[in-house]
């Protein structure tokens, strides 16, 4: 097994944060990479090194793939920790550091350039016995009269996605024969100008679906677990809200054969690290939609209700290291909720940045606080808009969802304008208390909110 005594962090915020705690807890140097708007990050300050790869746009830095190979090779560090986002799911970025001679903490570059077309995704998994949702199985053609057979052969109504798309980008819902034409233009302009690839697929859209995922960890030898499941459901334009684990209304049976479904799938694709594998889930049937070949935002629930640091997993698997538990050893307790504190307007979603003046998290039995800000921190208008993790454990759902109420209450962030008025409101909601309901429940609430007020 390598040993890996100095690892570059190649991102900011509070994932730079989570990483640099875990290789302090297993006595790892580290060097944190930084823009220069990111100069006074709590984990720059805390890193045994740090490097400045460039200006504050991400562009130019955080995805600055020259900048980050140069600062692990003047550092001497021998392997890249990429986080979430950025370049976490960029093949050629961890080709790049393998190819340099350094190790990246997460999966093989080829699989990531797999999973990271959805086209080739899907096939894969059909391959892998993984049950997807009913749709063109490749590419669209261009042409229209063949694209409209598909749409029939599928049933209205029906999505078209971007096969390079992400972050709720390049998709489009279509109804009826008659609305398709545009639609299939619209979505294939919109895919070249945010991605630089216009290709397009087609699936069934489900009208009443869950958004339920998969945490799956693997080892380089042919080992593979699940950790159960989580519920992002609790969406807003395809952005995640609120997470939360187990999934409510899932059974323990469901549980194991989608488990067990995702690591035979991991095991066919020679899976390694982190991963998750995101379904809609309707009516009793999971259909897979894309896999995330990193570390998940929402992470910590997982890591609340298995008691189990998949952070720490990723770096001993990096490291060559079998996996540290075996099915068996996994077992789930009680209930977890997170909640995304972005800095931005609660009833217009639009980002606020600046300068936080004050700062307390909250705290007491069963509260995670994940946040890299601190009294007088400016937050800065480059890069998104999450500036802390809310997380709260219990014995069940609906004690979960009491502490977290405490914990919002007593959280105090002030000098800027955040989300936490929407939290609170969406704590005591009747559909969220219930639990169970689809990705389309929080966009619903809202507009009824909105038509409430304006009347």
């Amino acid at each position: 097994m390598a040993i890996l005594d100095k690892i570059v962090i190649a991102n900011r915020g509070e994932i730079a944060l989570r990483i640099l705690r875990a290789c302090q807890a297993m006595d790892i140097k580290t060097v944190a990479v930084h823009s220069t708007v990111d100069r006074n990050l709590k984990h720059v300050a805390m890193a045994d090194e740090s490097v400045c790869i460039g200006p504050p746009a991400g562009t130019e830095s955080y995805l600055n793939v020259p900048a980050i190979i140069a600062a692990t090779e003047v550092t001497d560090a021998v392997a890249v920790h990429p986080g979430y986002g950025f370049l976490a799911e960029n093949a050629d970025f961890a080709e790049r550091v393998e190819q340099s001679g350094f190790i990246f903490i997460g999966p093989r570059p080829e699989t990531i350039r797999l999973m990271g077309d959805k086209v080739s995704a899907i096939k894969a998994m059909q391959k892998a016995g993984v049950p997807c949702v009913p749709g063109s199985d490749g590419p669209l053609p261009e042409d229209l009269p063949l694209c409209m057979e598909i749409a029939q052969k599928i049933g209205y109504p029906v999505i078209i996605k971007a096969t390079a798309g992400g972050g709720g980008r390049g998709m489009r819902v279509v109804h009826t024969e008659a609305h398709l034409a545009n639609a299939l233009q619209l979505t294939r302009q919109e895919a070249q100008t945010a991605f630089g690839d216009s290709t397009v697929y087609m699936e069934k859209y489900l009208l009443n679906p869950r958004h339920i995922e998969i945490q799956v960890m693997a080892d380089q030898h042919g080992n593979a677990v699940y950790l159960g499941e989580r519920d992002c459901s609790t969406q807003r334009r395809h952005q995640k809200v609120i997470e939360e684990a187990p999934a409510p209304g899932i059974t323990e049976k469901q549980r194991q054969e989608i488990g067990h479904i995702c690591v035979t799938a991991c095991k066919r694709i020679n899976y390694r690290g982190a991963g998750t594998f995101e379904f809609l889930y309707d009516e009793g049937s999971f259909y897979f939609i894309e896999m995330n070949t990193r570390i998940q935002v929402e992470h910590p629930v997982t890591e609340c209700i298995t008691g189990f640091d998949l952070v720490r997993e990723q770096i001993l698997i990096a490291a060559g290291a079998p996996l540290s538990i075996q099915q068996k050893d996994i077992e789930i307790r009680g209930h977890a909720i997170e909640c995304r504190i972005n800095a931005e307007d609660p009833d217009t979603f639009m980002p606020c940045p600046g300068t936080v003046e004050k700062f307390h998290a909250p705290g007491g039995p069963g509260i995670r606080v994940d946040s890299h800000i601190y009294d007088d921190y400016r937050v800065p208008p480059n890069y998104d808009s999450m500036i802390a993790k809310v997380i709260a454990h219990a014995e069940s759902r609906d004690a979960a969802i009491a502490r977290m109420r405490v914990a919002l209450d007593e959280l105090v962030l002030s000098g800027i304008k955040t989300n936490v008025p929407l939290h609170k409101w969406l704590l005591w909601d009747a559909g969220f208390i219930k639990g169970g309901f689809n990705i389309h429940y929080l966009e619903k609430r809202l507009a009824e909110r909105a038509d409430s007020r304006s009347g």
